[in-house]
């Protein structure tokens, strides 16, 4: 994926609500993707007054998590970059404004984690998967990772995605407790900045208070 194919935008009233689009194709996490996105939270971060984040991909995929080529380039750079991902849940998780994944379409492994990482998640209800797919590739989910899941998931629905693979549809998600709501394609993002908007002048101060209280252990298995 190519981190310049990560934009920020602005919408909402008074422009408040931040929404960061992914549009690299498959939008795989490689080195520079997952440093682009630091550069784009410490620019939501850095916003003053109200605010509310949403994310969203392009086409077919939110995510499709790792970029294995890439790391099988580069694993001298392994370490820093899983270190940098995970620092990258963990900053989403504790973020001072309310959160959406507006998941477009399919989110597998990283990107289902990244989704994990928000207050809401979203789904296309006619096509793409949440998945886990760490039993097919052969790769135990890490500590940390499942620390992130659990932090926001039904423990019932992380048994099922990482002991079994199953691929969620947004039906599925809903009813498994992963998704928040369902929606029609053209509707998923405008659905998760109309929940949003409305929260975003809640106090953030008290946000960061409250999500802390409630997920720090995780956030700082994470490394944030």
């Amino acid at each position: 994926m190519l981190a310049h194919m990560l934009e920020l935008t602005r919408t909402g009233p008074d422009d408040a609500v931040a929404v960061i689009t992914m549009d690299a194709g498959e939008n795989r996490f490689d080195l520079d993707v997952v440093r682009r996105w630091h550069e784009l939270l410490d620019e939501v971060a850095a916003t003053e007054g109200p605010l509310a984040l949403v994310t969203t991909g392009t086409g077919k995929f939110y995510s499709n998590g790792l970029d294995l080529d890439w790391l099988g380039s580069h694993p001298d750079r392994s370490r820093e970059f899983l270190r940098s991902l995970h620092r990258l849940w963990g900053r989403m998780l504790g973020l001072d404004c309310l959160t959406v994944a507006a998941v477009n379409g399919h989110a597998f492994g990283a990107g289902a984690l990244l989704t994990a990482a928000h207050d809401r998640i979203v789904m296309r209800a006619d096509r793409g998967y949440w998945c886990m797919p760490e039993l097919d590739l052969g790769l135990p989910v890490g500590e940390a990772m499942l620390h992130l899941l659990l932090a926001r998931l039904p423990r019932t629905a992380i048994a099922r995605a990482i002991n079994t693979g199953h691929r969620f549809t947004g039906p599925d998600a809903l009813a498994a407790g992963i998704a928040d709501s369902i929606h029609p394609a053209d509707e998923v993002v405008s659905a998760a900045v109309e929940w949003v908007g409305p929260l975003a002048s809640k106090s953030r101060e008290v946000l960061r208070t409250h999500k802390h209280l409630l997920h720090a252990a995780t956030i700082e298995m994470l490394g944030n």
